[in-house]
């Protein structure tokens, strides 16, 4: 087991935590010194950070892939660590890249017997690394693309500097919301700026996150020197997943139990989503409206 000062590596640090989801990171950072079994502790708390960052559930977006064991990845946005030590324990070296200090400090005590894992505290693109990777991944990050990239291509810059750390045959993933999904639809707010219909219609006014539909995401990659898309399909999203389907394995009629519930905000639900599910796959357009896509990209 490393100690947390041989985790992080602190090198390209400002000094300034640029991301932060405020003073609740205090009370996670104390929970994962304390606590050792963050399922039991989770059945007493109802706040979402906790439940975003602790949750085993998270894992399920990718616990099933099969990581070439003595392979490479760097995960951009490495985040409180909620994927980082499945990532530890399906490879044989994980770097992580993250802006915040306070978050790095909580993957680092979260994964603490993790012996195969370093976060690099920073903006990714002032990060020089001389490595290359088996796996990059941009887990709930090519949207802030903007945040991270002072660029008039921000997302296709994202993509290109991501593919620019992969090894010949390396594969990047990408875990993000499809802005067309139904949820969204039926009265869930956007998830990153809390207002209803958000991305349906545009984001306008609004220059600080993007996401993209099923036929504009596949246009982005394929763009921006991808050749080979995968795509999956985790329900009810990304975040919380209980299923991934593929594209050789869609759901059908009578595959969706309800509702998808907002655990950070109150929402609207104006239809049943269910019904609407059901009409979907019936005529085939349930990649169309997917509440997320996690896509697997090859040059």
């Amino acid at each position: 087991m490393k100690n947390i000062d041989e985790v992080l590596n602190l090198k390209f640090y400002s000094g300034v935590d640029s991301y932060s989801d405020g003073d609740m990171e205090e009370d996670l950072l104390r929970v994962v010194r304390e606590c050792e079994d963050y399922e039991d502790f989770l059945k007493g708390e109802s706040d979402w950070t906790f439940l975003y960052h602790l949750s085993p559930i998270r894992e399920n977006l990718l616990d099933w892939y099969e990581f070439r064991r003595e392979g490479t990845l760097l995960e951009i946005g490495s985040g409180c660590g909620a994927l980082t030590g499945l990532f530890c324990s399906k490879v044989r070296h994980v770097t992580g890249i993250d802006l915040s200090k306070r978050r790095s400090l909580i993957n680092a005590h979260k994964n603490k017997d993790c012996d195969n894992l370093e976060i690099y505290v920073g903006n990714f693109v002032d990060i020089a690394l001389d490595e290359k990777f088996d796996y990059v991944t941009l887990i709930g990050v090519l949207e802030y693309s903007c945040y991270y990239l002072d660029s008039e291509d921000p997302f296709g810059e994202m993509i290109r500097r991501a593919k620019a750390f992969l090894k010949p045959g390396g594969t990047l993933i990408i875990a993000i919301e499809n802005k067309y999904g139904l949820k969204y639809w039926a009265g869930a707010p956007e998830d990153h700026t809390g207002l209803a219909f958000e991305g349906i219609t545009g984001y306008h006014g609004t220059d600080r996150v993007r996401t993209f539909s099923r036929n504009g995401i596949e246009r982005l990659i394929k763009g921006n020197g991808f050749s080979v898309t995968e795509f999956y399909y985790p329900l009810p999203d990304y975040k919380l997943p209980d299923r991934v389907y593929s594209e050789k394995n869609l759901p059908g009629p009578g595959a969706f139990g309800g509702v998808e519930v907002a655990y950070d905000r109150e929402r609207y639900g104006l239809f049943d989503e269910a019904l609407a599910f059901d009409e979907i796959c019936k005529d085939g357009l349930f990649t169309q409206f997917a509440n997320s896509f996690l896509v697997f990209c090859k040059v």
